[in-house]
């Protein structure tokens, strides 16, 4: 899972949740409204879709913004295993 959630025997309810922020990460151009049904089909509410929504979007504005300025990794990040 540490390298790619896609081969890792996760639930379908995370797969849903991982499948959504990586394409909200990746191209948040395409995203649609079409893209909340797997979510939903997989049992999450309105409100959870917000949370998931809210911290990957959270997380891509604060990397962008540390990558932006070149802000460095700090010293356990460059050295965690992946």
């Amino acid at each position: 899972m540490k390298t790619d959630y896609r081969n890792a025997e996760i639930k379908l309810r995370q797969r849903a949740m991982l499948d959504y922020a990586d394409k909200l990460t990746r191209a948040p151009w395409d995203m649609t409204e079409a893209d909340l049904a797997p979510l939903r089909d997989a049992g999450w509410d309105d409100r959870a879709i917000l949370d998931i929504n809210q911290t990957a979007a959270y997380y891509a504005y604060v990397n962008r913004v540390a990558d932006g300025l070149g802000v460095a990794l700090d010293e356990y990040a460059r050295n965690a295993p992946a």
